[in-house]
Formats: structure tokens, sequence, C-alpha cells
């Protein structure tokens, strides 16, 4: 009788131990996801001077891109090893699309489509 008590215990606590190396792990993965985040954004807030305003693709490894650099407007190729400037632009040639706020998609609703979906297929069963 002893003996099985602690074997049951012995699981339990094994069960426990999985349990939060794996509550570990996801916390260190969401905070490394978050620095992560936060350093790439602090990257791009630096480089306020230049921005790609448009690529174009080629080929496979060939593109072209209009560039700001300041106030001026570059084209330029860039291949798998190289960048070429093609020319500059003036700005009065540049129609730059008026950029809208990335809604984030509702999470609720699509977990509802996906119920629906379901709910459907089990009604045709």
């Amino acid at each position: 009788m002893l003996l099985t008590l602690s074997d049951g215990m012995d699981s339990f606590l094994q069960l426990c131990t999985v349990l939060f190396l794996f509550v570990l792990v996801l916390f260190v993965t969401w905070f490394a996801t978050k620095w992560v985040a936060r350093v790439q954004g602090g990257v791009n807030a630096r480089n306020a001077n230049i921005e790609v305003v448009e690529t174009y693709r080629l080929t496979t490894n060939k593109y072209i891109q209009i560039v700001r650099a300041g106030e001026k407007y570059l084209a330029v190729a860039v291949c798998k090893d190289t960048v070429t400037f093609l020319a500059e632009i003036p700005a009065e040639q540049i129609h730059l699309p008026e950029k809208q706020a990335a809604a984030m998609p509702d999470f609720k609703k699509i977990l509802e489509m996906a119920r629906g979906k379901d709910n459907n297929r089990k009604n045709e069963e």
C-alpha cells in the first residue's frame, strides 16, 4: 500500500515538474520575442532619413527599388551581390500611397467563422 502511494506521489511530482518547465519555456519564449521586437523597432526608428519607398521584382533575385535618402529619391538596382545606382527621381514624380494603419484582424470574428465552418461540417455528417 505504501509503495503504490509513493509511486503515485512520484508521478504527480514529475507531472508538476514537467508542467512548470513547460510554463517556464513559454514565458522565456514570450519575453525573448518581445525583446527582439523592441530592438527591431528601435533600429527602424533611428534610421528616419533612409526609407525604401517601393520595390519591384524583376527576377528571383533582382529588384528595382525607390529609396528615399533625406529629401532625395533614388532608383537603385538590387541584385544578389550588388546595389547599383540608376537615377535620381524628382520628388514631384513620386506618387506615394497614403499610409493606412494596419488593422489587426479581429480574432473573435476569425474564431467564430472557424466554429461556423466546423458546425456546418458536423451538420453535414
